[in-house]
C-alpha cells in the first residue's frame, strides 16, 4: 500500500501555525514512508472562502518548502461528484430530506440544553415525506445503536456511541454539500490512507467513518494532533502575537527554523532540539506525538531561529536578508558584500529583522548616536585619538583588516593610551552605537571613505558638545 496523506485547509483566512504544523506532520509521514502528499483546498464555504486566502495558503506552503505531490485540488470543482454520492445515499435509504425550520431547531436545542442534554437533531424528518420541491436540507441517516471505534494513531482507541451522534446535514438548502460529506468523498476518491489533522476534527471522525462504511468504502487511518495554546494556556490567537505563517516570514524567521520549532511542538526525540529536514523525515513518528496540547513559546522559536542564522550558509541568509534591508530603503549592492556582513553580525541577532536593523550602518550614514554610549565615549579627550587615527586611515593605500589593525596599534602606541581610549569613540563614530564585531573588521566593511567621513562628523559633534553655549 502506498501511503497517501493530505493537507486540506479551508481558505477563510491565512495559514496559521497550527495548520502549518498539521501540514508538516502530514508531509513528514508521507516522506518517511515513501508516500504521496496531497494539497486540497476545502472551499465549500462559499461565503467565507476567498482567493486572497487561497493565495496566502499557497504562498505559505511554498515558503515553508512543504512541496505537495498532487494538487491543489478545489472542492468547489467537485460539486457534481458530491451530488452523485448524495443521490446514491438517498437511493439506498441512507439519507433523507429534512424541512425543519430554523425556529423548530432553535427551540429543540433550547429544550435539550434546559434538560442538560447534548444538543442534537432528533430525527424528526427521518420517516417524513418531504417534497424535493420545497426548501429542504439532506441529512445522513446515522446508525442509532452500536459504537464507532476510532483507532487513532496519536490518541489511541477513542469510542463514540452512535446514539450520541445525530443525523448530520450533508447538503444545505442552497444545494451546496457540507464539509463532512465532501471530505468523505474526496478522501475516498483521492485514495487517502492516512488523515492527519487537528483534534478539533475528532468529533467529525465517527460521522465520517459511518458514511464511509455506508458507502462501502475503505476507512483511512486517523491521527488527531492536539491544539496549540498560547503561553497563558488559552487557545493560540491573534492576541498572542503573530499567528499566520507569513507574519513569521515578515518578522524575519527562516522557514526551516519555524519548521524545526513546529515539529518539536508536541513531538520530541530525546533531548535533541535542532533537526535538519532529513532528520525530521527519518526520526518523526506519529505515535510519539503528545496527546496533550502544546504551548507556543516565541522566545524558544527565536532561540532556534538564531541557531539557524548562525549556522546557515551566509549566502542563503544574505539572500533572505536582502528584502528586509530593501524594506528600509537600502540597496545591498551599494555597500559591502552582504554575505560578509551576515558573517560579521549574525551572532548578534535572533531574526532577520533584527539583523537588518543592526546592519544599517554598513550601508547608510547617520547623524544620531546612541545617547548612553555618546555620554561615555564622546568627550574632549577623544578628539586627538580620532584625529590621529583619521590621518593614518586616510594614508592607507590598501584597505584590509591587517592594515587597519596596524594603524590602530600604531596610534595607541604613539599616544601612550589604552586601546579603549581610541576604540570606544572610534567604534561609536563609525557605527552610531549599533552592535558590531571586532573593530578592524567593522571599519573594513564600512569602507575607507565612509569611515573618514564619519570620524570627521564625530569630531565636529564632540567639539560642538564641548563648546560652551
Amino acid at each position: 500500500m502506498t501511503v497517501r496523506t493530505r493537507f486540506a485547509p479551508s481558505p477563510t483566512g491565512y495559514l496559521h501555525v497550527g495548520g502549518a504544523r498539521t501540514a508538516l506532520f502530514s508531509w513528514l509521514y508521507a516522506r518517511k514512508h515513501g508516500g504521496r502528499f496531497v494539497l486540497r483546498i476545502e472551499d465549500t464555504d462559499l461565503e467565507r472562502s476567498t482567493q486572497e486566502s487561497i493565495n496566502a495558503i499557497l504562498e505559505s506552503m511554498t515558503w515553508l518548502g512543504l512541496e505537495y505531490d498532487e494538487g491543489p485540488f478545489y472542492q468547489t470543482h467537485h460539486f457534481e461528484r458530491y451530488n452523485e454520492v448524495i443521490g446514491e445515499l438517498m437511493n439506498k435509504g441512507l439519507a433523507y430530506r429534512c424541512n425543519c425550520s430554523k425556529e423548530r431547531l432553535d427551540e429543540l436545542r433550547q429544550q435539550q440544553m434546559q434538560r442538560k442534554e447534548k444538543p442534537r437533531y432528533d430525527g424528526h424528518c427521518r420517516h417524513a415525506e418531504v417534497s424535493r420541491d420545497e426548501p429542504h436540507v439532506i441529512r445522513f441517516k446515522n446508525p442509532t445503536d452500536g459504537v464507532v471505534l476510532v483507532e487513532d494513531l496519536i490518541r489511541g482507541r477513542v469510542p463514540f456511541g452512535n446514539a450520541e451522534l445525530d443525523d448530520l446535514i450533508i447538503r444545505r438548502t442552497d444545494g451546496a454539500p457540507t464539509y463532512n460529506l465532501s471530505v468523505v468523498v474526496d478522501d475516498h476518491d483521492m485514495g487517502i490512507t492516512h488523515v492527519i489533522r487537528g483534534d478539533d476534527h475528532l468529533n467529525n471522525t465517527p460521522r465520517q467513518i459511518n458514511m464511509l462504511k455506508a458507502l462501502g468504502w475503505a476507512v483511512p487511518q486517523y491521527g488527531h494532533v492536539p491544539m496549540i495554546l498560547g503561553d497563558d494556556g488559552a487557545r493560540l490567537s491573534k492576541r498572542h502575537g503573530a499567528v499566520s505563517v507569513m507574519q513569521y516570514k515578515e518578522a524575519g524567521f527562516l522557514p526551516e527554523a519555524l519548521l524545526n520549532y513546529l515539529v518539536r511542538l508536541g513531538w520530541s526525540h530525546g533531548d535533541q532540539e535542532l533537526f535538519s529536514i532529513d532528520e525530521m523525515v527519518q526520526l518523526f513518528e506519529l505515535g510519539a506525538v503528545n496527546k496533550s496540547a502544546s504551548s507556543f513559546n516565541t522566545e524558544k522559536l527565536s532561540w532556534i531561529n538564531q541557531q539557524y542564522i548562525k549556522n546557515a550558509d551566509p549566502l542563503r541568509v544574505a539572500h533572505l536578508l536582502s528584502s528586509h534591508l530593501g524594506d528600509r530603503g537600502i540597496d545591498p549592492a551599494e555597500g559591502p558584500e552582504l554575505a560578509a556582513v551576515v558573517e560579521a553580525q549574525r551572532e548578534r541577532a535572533s531574526t532577520l529583522e533584527e539583523l537588518a536593523q543592526i546592519s544599517l550602518f554598513y550601508y547608510r550614514d547617520f547623524t544620531r548616536y546612541d545617547e548612553k554610549a555618546a555620554k561615555k565615549a564622546f568627550k574632549g579627550a577623544a578628539i586627538e585619538p580620532l584625529e590621529r587615527i583619521k590621518g593614518r586611515l586616510a594614508q592607507l593605500t590598501e584597505w584590509n583588516r591587517q592594515a587597519i589593525h596596524q594603524a590602530l596599534e600604531q596610534t595607541v602606541a604613539e599616544l601612550g593610551i589604552g586601546f579603549g581610549k581610541l576604540g570606544m569613540p572610534l567604534r561609536l563614530a563609525v557605527t552610531g552605537g549599533a552592535p558590531s564585531p571586532e573593530l578592524d573588521l567593522t571599519l573594513y566593511l564600512v569602507g575607507q571613505g565612509a569611515c573618514l567621513r564619519r570620524i570627521d562628523q564625530a569630531i565636529n559633534h564632540i567639539q560642538q558638545q564641548e563648546t560652551p553655549a
